[in-house]
Formats: C-alpha cells, sequence, structure tokens
C-alpha cells in the first residue's frame, strides 16, 4: 500500500476527495465516476486512475449497481495524517508532569481532538458566503 502522504501529495486526489466529503453531506447512496468527471472537469481514464489509488489506500469505497459504481469517502486512514499533523500545533495548556503516563496520553489525544475539531470549524467558517 502507497504511503497515505503520497497519495494525497496529488492535486487531483484531494479534489475528489473534497467532492466526496461535500457529496457525503448530501447523499448516502455515493457519487458516480461520471458525476466526478463533470464535477472536477477531467477526463473518465484520468478520474478512474485516481480512484484506484484512492481505494487501494483506503480512502475510498465502492458500491456497483449494475454498470455504475458509487464512491464513498472513507475518512479513517487519515487519521494518521491528522495524527501527525497535530504534533505542530501547540496546545493551550501544558499537561502537568506529576499525571501518570496514562492520563498524559489521554490529555494530549484530548488536546489533539480539540485541535482537530477547531480546524474543522475554521474550515466550515472559510467556507460561509461572505468571507
Amino acid at each position: 500500500m502507497a504511503d497515505i502522504f503520497d497519495v494525497i501529495a496529488d492535486r487531483t486526489r484531494r479534489d475528489i476527495l473534497q467532492l466526496l466529503l461535500e457529496r457525503s453531506r448530501s447523499t448516502a447512496k455515493g457519487t458516480s465516476v461520471s458525476h466526478i468527471v463533470q464535477s472536477l472537469g477531467v477526463s473518465q481514464p484520468t478520474v478512474s486512475k485516481h480512484l484506484k489509488v484512492l481505494r487501494d489506500a483506503g480512502l475510498v469505497s465502492v458500491r456497483e449497481e449494475g454498470q455504475h459504481r458509487y464512491y464513498s469517502l472513507q475518512s479513517s486512514p487519515l487519521d494518521e495524517v491528522d495524527d501527525w499533523l497535530m504534533g505542530f500545533f501547540p496546545m493551550d495548556e501544558p499537561v502537568p508532569i506529576a499525571l501518570p503516563e496514562p492520563a498524559v496520553h489521554a490529555a494530549e489525544a484530548v488536546g489533539r481532538a480539540a485541535a482537530s475539531a477547531k480546524h474543522v470549524v475554521a474550515s466550515a467558517l472559510r467556507k460561509l458566503p461572505g468571507r
């Protein structure tokens, strides 16, 4: 399996993931290849090539319905990216050294989750009209 960072390094694959994320909010059945082609303005063979890479990395799942294929985002492989990125964001409150080791790990996990939630909210707010 390709390194997740190599997979998301490609702009077209990131565009496909973004489209699938946006579509996941409005449809539970997935997004067809033809919709991806139309939305991104790239050729069907190009989209299919990138979807294979994303599928092999576990970032998308596919559901076949007759001759049609519907793709859905599977975000759990991005946890590795999220964990790595969170190390670059300072925690607002340092964890006291007196905490036992499991509590330190729990506090770090809570801090990462809070930073991740903050990032999601900030991204959503930037997309609001008038921003």
